[in-house]
């Protein structure tokens, strides 16, 4: 199946379509294909497409509503950085209801920046999953799109039970304002940013990002069999992209967790670093610009 595999994603992600040689069954003899389900396998690319920028919209649309919070979330929003200090608080009771609009709150905000810089590796995944129906590879042995996609965004679940909970204790040390959700202390801020900025220089954080930067290379050394499978491979594509990203998403903290220009700006920053050119550079040199500017919150700001 390894070698068949190769086959199939070589032929199906390098060569163009007009390219690739027909099968004899191709002919112009052959049956046309005629069914509904059989037209939409022709345009998975766009079915995909269309549904991962609906899940955007949505998740961005549930963020600026507020993502259940009960606040506006440009009362949240500040351009200023750090944020205020200083700043009324009401403690917030953190009831079962609570930690389901936080654990939700986080992971939907997951979703909406870290599945622009997924979609590559989905659209290769739902273009060789049809490439091999078409080469004849039997069905129990292949699975939707959604499964695989699934397993991607479990990883992320996983990520926002611990950010929730983190967000809890910050809470309840008083390092992070309850109702802004921006860090209140100036220490904690530089800590976090000098920290974040040390962690793009390590190793880990540069295998995962070579990982995330190669989705043919991940699915022709990874590939499995059936829903599980697939399940496992989103899963395991996603642990790599939390191993990238979870720093990033901390600085959450520091900015605001609600903070649009800050969830706006950490999405970007994770397309440059995914998907550009020079995204491995680019990662290394905001490094050291991270470390500066937590150093100089940590020794001068008040």
């Amino acid at each position: 199946m390894g070698s068949v595999f190769t086959l199939l994603a070589y032929t199906s992600y390098i060569a163009p379509a007009s390219n690739v040689v027909p099968d004899k069954t191709d002919s112009a003899s052959a049956k046309p294909m005629t069914t509904v389900t059989e037209a939409l396998l022709r345009r998975d690319r766009w079915i995909v497409g269309a549904g991962l920028a609906i899940i955007c919209v949505l998740s961005w649309w549930y963020i600026m509503t507020g993502a259940g919070t009960g606040m506006s979330a440009s009362a949240m929003t500040t351009w200023t950085f750090p944020p205020p200090l200083g700043v009324l608080d009401m403690k917030t009771h953190w009831g079962a209801f609570h930690w389901i609009i936080v654990l939700f709150m986080w992971w939907v905000m997951m979703i909406a920046m870290m599945v622009p810089s997924a979609a590559p590796m989905i659209l290769l995944y739902a273009h060789v999953h049809r490439h091999a129906q078409k080469k004849g590879v039997p069905a129990p042995t292949l699975a939707p799109t959604a499964v695989f996609a699934g397993g991607y965004l479990v990883s992320w679940l996983a990520f926002s039970v611990i950010a929730a909970t983190l967000q809890w204790f910050l809470e309840r040390i008083g390092l992070v304002h309850s109702m802004l959700m921006w860090s209140t202390s100036s220490v904690l801020s530089g800590a976090f940013l000098a920290a974040a900025g040390a962690y793009q220089l390590t190793p880990l954080k540069n295998m995962c990002l070579k990982h995330c930067r190669s989705p043919l290379h991940f699915l022709m050394h990874n590939w499995r069999k059936t829903r599980l499978g697939a399940f496992r491979m989103g899963l395991e594509h996603g642990i790599y992209c939390v191993g990238c990203c979870w720093f990033l998403m901390a600085l959450l903290f520091v900015g605001g967790i609600m903070n649009l220009l800050w969830i706006a700006g950490l999405a970007i920053f994770v397309l440059l670093e995914k998907l550009s050119r020079h995204g491995i550079w680019f990662g290394r040199l905001s490094g050291g610009v991270m470390i500066a500017g937590g150093l100089y919150l940590y020794m001068y700001s008040p």
